[in-house]
Protein backbone atom coordinates (compact mmCIF):
# COMPACT_ATOMS: atom_id res chain seq x y z
CA UNK A 1 0.00 0.00 0.00
CA UNK A 2 2.99 2.48 0.74
CA UNK A 3 4.70 1.56 -2.05
CA UNK A 4 1.63 2.28 -4.21
CA UNK A 5 1.22 5.61 -2.15
CA UNK A 6 5.14 6.86 -2.66
CA UNK A 7 4.51 6.17 -6.97
CA UNK A 8 1.45 8.27 -6.91
CA UNK A 9 3.19 11.20 -4.82
CA UNK A 10 5.62 11.15 -7.41
CA UNK A 11 3.44 11.60 -10.19
CA UNK A 12 1.52 13.78 -8.84
CA UNK A 13 4.54 16.29 -8.33
CA UNK A 14 5.55 15.37 -12.00
CA UNK A 15 2.15 15.94 -13.06
CA UNK A 16 0.66 19.03 -10.85
CA UNK A 17 4.16 20.91 -9.94
CA UNK A 18 4.71 22.78 -6.17
CA UNK A 19 2.41 21.00 -3.91
CA UNK A 20 2.10 21.83 0.21
CA UNK A 21 2.57 19.11 2.21
CA UNK A 22 -1.24 20.00 3.40
CA UNK A 23 -2.45 19.24 -0.02
CA UNK A 24 -0.48 16.30 -0.64
CA UNK A 25 -1.49 14.94 2.43
CA UNK A 26 -5.48 15.45 1.99
CA UNK A 27 -4.61 13.94 -1.14
CA UNK A 28 -3.74 10.71 0.21
CA UNK A 29 -5.73 10.95 3.36
CA UNK A 30 -2.82 10.61 5.47
CA UNK A 31 -1.25 12.43 8.42
CA UNK A 32 1.64 15.29 7.51
CA UNK A 33 3.72 13.68 9.42
CA UNK A 34 3.22 10.77 7.14
CA UNK A 35 3.69 12.65 4.08
CA UNK A 36 7.36 14.02 5.37
CA UNK A 37 8.11 10.23 6.01
CA UNK A 38 7.08 9.41 2.55
CA UNK A 39 9.06 12.13 1.07
CA UNK A 40 11.93 10.99 2.91
CA UNK A 41 11.39 7.61 1.22
CA UNK A 42 11.47 8.94 -2.45
CA UNK A 43 14.49 11.18 -1.25
CA UNK A 44 16.22 8.12 -0.26
CA UNK A 45 15.61 6.23 -3.15
CA UNK A 46 17.36 8.64 -5.41
CA UNK A 47 14.01 10.39 -6.85
CA UNK A 48 15.38 14.36 -6.73
CA UNK A 49 12.79 15.71 -4.68
CA UNK A 50 13.14 19.18 -2.39
CA UNK A 51 11.50 21.25 -0.52
CA UNK A 52 10.83 24.96 -1.00
CA UNK A 53 10.10 26.88 2.44
CA UNK A 54 7.66 29.70 3.57
CA UNK A 55 4.74 30.90 1.70
CA UNK A 56 3.79 29.42 -1.28
CA UNK A 57 6.53 26.85 -1.15
CA UNK A 58 6.58 22.93 -1.26
CA UNK A 59 7.89 19.70 -2.35
CA UNK A 60 8.61 19.66 -6.24
CA UNK A 61 10.78 17.67 -8.46
CA UNK A 62 14.24 19.15 -9.83
CA UNK A 63 13.46 20.56 -13.80
CA UNK A 64 13.60 17.78 -16.19
CA UNK A 65 13.23 14.95 -13.88
CA UNK A 66 10.47 12.47 -14.89
CA UNK A 67 9.88 9.09 -13.82
CA UNK A 68 8.92 5.85 -16.45
CA UNK A 69 7.48 4.29 -14.04
CA UNK A 70 4.05 4.31 -15.45
CA UNK A 71 2.81 0.89 -16.07
CA UNK A 72 -0.86 0.25 -16.29
CA UNK A 73 -2.39 -2.68 -13.90
CA UNK A 74 -4.79 -4.96 -15.92
CA UNK A 75 -7.82 -3.03 -13.63
CA UNK A 76 -6.57 0.28 -14.91
CA UNK A 77 -5.63 -0.46 -18.71
CA UNK A 78 -10.21 -1.75 -18.14
CA UNK A 79 -10.71 1.42 -17.08
CA UNK A 80 -9.38 3.82 -20.09
CA UNK A 81 -12.37 2.90 -22.26
CA UNK A 82 -14.50 5.17 -19.74
CA UNK A 83 -11.84 7.79 -19.50
CA UNK A 84 -14.20 10.94 -18.82
CA UNK A 85 -17.02 8.57 -17.18
CA UNK A 86 -16.24 8.46 -13.10
CA UNK A 87 -19.75 7.55 -12.40
CA UNK A 88 -19.81 4.01 -14.23
CA UNK A 89 -16.29 3.46 -13.35
CA UNK A 90 -17.29 3.70 -9.94
CA UNK A 91 -20.52 1.64 -10.35
CA UNK A 92 -18.40 -1.13 -11.62
CA UNK A 93 -15.79 -1.15 -8.82
CA UNK A 94 -12.87 0.60 -10.78
CA UNK A 95 -13.23 4.30 -9.24
CA UNK A 96 -9.99 4.35 -7.68
CA UNK A 97 -8.27 1.86 -10.48
CA UNK A 98 -9.27 4.46 -12.86
CA UNK A 99 -7.94 7.69 -11.16
CA UNK A 100 -4.87 5.75 -10.80
CA UNK A 101 -4.57 4.73 -14.85
CA UNK A 102 -5.45 8.85 -15.20
CA UNK A 103 -2.75 9.62 -13.25
CA UNK A 104 -0.39 7.37 -14.76
CA UNK A 105 -0.88 8.32 -17.92
CA UNK A 106 -1.01 12.03 -17.38
CA UNK A 107 2.55 11.31 -16.08
CA UNK A 108 3.44 9.59 -18.99
CA UNK A 109 2.80 12.41 -21.59
CA UNK A 110 5.19 15.46 -22.21
CA UNK A 111 4.68 18.96 -20.84
CA UNK A 112 2.37 20.26 -23.12
CA UNK A 113 0.08 17.32 -23.80
CA UNK A 114 -0.22 16.82 -20.50
CA UNK A 115 -0.85 20.19 -19.86
CA UNK A 116 -3.61 20.50 -22.18
CA UNK A 117 -5.25 17.00 -21.26
CA UNK A 118 -5.38 18.17 -17.32
CA UNK A 119 -7.31 21.29 -18.65
CA UNK A 120 -9.64 19.41 -20.62
CA UNK A 121 -10.05 16.77 -17.42
CA UNK A 122 -10.87 20.19 -15.28
CA UNK A 123 -13.05 21.73 -17.46
CA UNK A 124 -15.14 18.67 -18.97
CA UNK A 125 -17.95 16.42 -17.25
CA UNK A 126 -19.92 13.87 -18.85
CA UNK A 127 -23.03 12.44 -17.08
CA UNK A 128 -24.67 9.80 -18.81
CA UNK A 129 -27.74 9.64 -16.62
CA UNK A 130 -30.59 11.82 -18.02
CA UNK A 131 -32.21 14.40 -16.05
CA UNK A 132 -34.48 13.42 -12.59
CA UNK A 133 -33.34 10.00 -12.76
CA UNK A 134 -31.12 8.20 -10.72
CA UNK A 135 -27.77 5.54 -12.00
CA UNK A 136 -28.57 2.14 -11.83
CA UNK A 137 -25.52 0.62 -9.73
CA UNK A 138 -25.20 -1.49 -6.51
CA UNK A 139 -23.11 -5.03 -5.58
CA UNK A 140 -25.36 -6.76 -8.57
CA UNK A 141 -23.57 -4.71 -10.72
CA UNK A 142 -19.61 -5.15 -9.47
CA UNK A 143 -20.62 -8.73 -9.82
CA UNK A 144 -21.14 -8.92 -13.13
CA UNK A 145 -18.24 -7.01 -13.96
CA UNK A 146 -16.16 -9.25 -11.86
CA UNK A 147 -18.06 -11.91 -14.20
CA UNK A 148 -16.82 -10.71 -17.20
CA UNK A 149 -13.53 -9.40 -16.50
CA UNK A 150 -12.32 -13.14 -15.12
CA UNK A 151 -14.53 -14.68 -18.13
CA UNK A 152 -16.60 -17.11 -15.50
CA UNK A 153 -20.08 -18.21 -16.09
CA UNK A 154 -23.38 -16.11 -13.23
CA UNK A 155 -25.65 -18.19 -12.02
CA UNK A 156 -29.09 -15.54 -11.89
CA UNK A 157 -32.29 -15.99 -10.94
CA UNK A 158 -33.92 -13.29 -13.51
CA UNK A 159 -37.79 -11.98 -13.85
CA UNK A 160 -40.00 -10.03 -11.10
CA UNK A 161 -43.37 -12.11 -11.01
CA UNK A 162 -42.07 -16.10 -12.35
CA UNK A 163 -38.30 -15.88 -11.24
CA UNK A 164 -36.22 -18.07 -13.47
CA UNK A 165 -33.14 -19.86 -12.85
CA UNK A 166 -30.03 -18.95 -15.80
CA UNK A 167 -26.50 -19.76 -15.76
CA UNK A 168 -24.99 -17.06 -18.17
CA UNK A 169 -21.89 -16.53 -20.06
CA UNK A 170 -21.33 -12.73 -19.79
CA UNK A 171 -19.95 -11.17 -23.02
CA UNK A 172 -20.42 -7.43 -22.48
CA UNK A 173 -21.75 -4.88 -20.55
CA UNK A 174 -24.07 -1.70 -21.83
CA UNK A 175 -24.20 1.70 -20.41
CA UNK A 176 -27.63 2.96 -21.77
CA UNK A 177 -29.12 6.37 -20.46
CA UNK A 178 -27.92 5.55 -17.40
CA UNK A 179 -29.11 1.76 -16.94
CA UNK A 180 -26.82 -0.92 -17.30
CA UNK A 181 -27.64 -4.27 -19.35
CA UNK A 182 -25.65 -7.46 -19.47
CA UNK A 183 -25.21 -9.20 -22.63
CA UNK A 184 -24.71 -12.76 -21.94
CA UNK A 185 -25.53 -16.26 -23.90
CA UNK A 186 -27.73 -18.28 -22.23
CA UNK A 187 -26.07 -22.33 -21.13
CA UNK A 188 -28.80 -24.75 -20.89
CA UNK A 189 -32.54 -24.56 -20.73
CA UNK A 190 -33.17 -20.46 -20.67
CA UNK A 191 -37.11 -21.39 -21.06
CA UNK A 192 -39.62 -19.40 -23.41
CA UNK A 193 -39.75 -16.29 -21.11
CA UNK A 194 -36.51 -15.79 -20.20
CA UNK A 195 -34.43 -13.28 -22.57
CA UNK A 196 -31.54 -15.25 -24.51
CA UNK A 197 -29.08 -12.21 -24.97
CA UNK A 198 -29.72 -9.22 -22.61
CA UNK A 199 -30.50 -9.04 -18.95
CA UNK A 200 -30.99 -6.30 -15.85
CA UNK A 201 -31.68 -7.29 -12.73
CA UNK A 202 -34.95 -6.23 -11.82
Amino acid sequence: MRSSRLLSILMLLQTRGRMTAEKLAAEFEVSVRTLYRDIDALSAAGVPVYADRGPGGGFALMDGYRTRLTGLTDQEAHTLVLAGLPGPAAQLGLGQAMADAQLKVLAALPEGPGAAAMRAQARIHLDPVGWFRQADGGDWLTVLADGLWRDRRLAVRYGPRRPVDLVLEPLGLVLKAGAWYLIARCKGSCGPTAPRRSLRPS
